[in-house]
């Protein structure tokens, strides 16, 4: 998992595309989110939201 992320910064610091970054990062965010969401009492609001 480290290493992919060294690989994905790497392309991102040799091809000038920074602005990936944020786009990555809330893909991430909402993966985490809907992972651990499942089976609590937020997941019908999480639902909504898709």
């Amino acid at each position: 998992m480290l290493e992919l992320l060294k690989d994905i910064w790497g392309f991102m610091q040799t091809r000038k595309k920074f602005w990936l970054a944020p786009i990555i990062l809330i893909l991430l965010l909402f993966g985490f989110l809907i992972i651990f969401s499942q089976g609590s009492a937020i997941a019908p609001f999480i639902y909504t939201i898709f």
